[in-house]
């Protein structure tokens, strides 16, 4: 999958901000000792995690209250629920995200790759390889 690099922008002193790049956006959290970089919106219902409390290590987002470790971005409420999280580098003493972007596939293409799946499934099954 393509990767890219989207430009953090300077701390100044900010703890938390966001910014965009091809349509997407990212939380950007300077914790003192490192950078952390996500995507802006929780994995689970989409609330904006820039207003989440950050508390034990973890980013709590204020929708549901679901907390991710911010090492692992493993949740802690639900383990099918990860955070991701981008690496930091710092290029010519820029900070930028590297971030792997998954192609768009319409809603169309989703659903036949999951039926594939299925089938591909159901078919190993049959066959006795359960």
């Amino acid at each position: 999958m393509p990767l890219t690099r989207v430009p953090l922008g300077a701390r100044d002193g900010r703890e938390r901000w966001t910014v965009q790049q091809d349509g997407r956006s990212y939380l950007v959290l300077d914790l003192g000792d490192r950078v952390v970089v996500t995507d802006a919106l929780c994995p689970h219902k989409q609330n904006p995690l820039a207003d989440g409390l950050l508390r034990d290590g973890s980013l709590v987002c204020p929708g549901h209250w679901y907390a991710f470790d911010l090492t692992t971005g493993a949740c802690r409420n639900a383990s099918e629920t990860p955070l991701p999280l981008h690496p930091v580098v710092e290029t010519d003493g820029v900070l930028v995200a590297e971030v792997v972007v998954e192609p768009h596939r319409s809603w169309s293409e989703r659903l036949r790759a999951h039926a594939h799946a299925h089938e591909a499934h159901k078919k190993t099954y049959d066959e006795g390889g359960r």
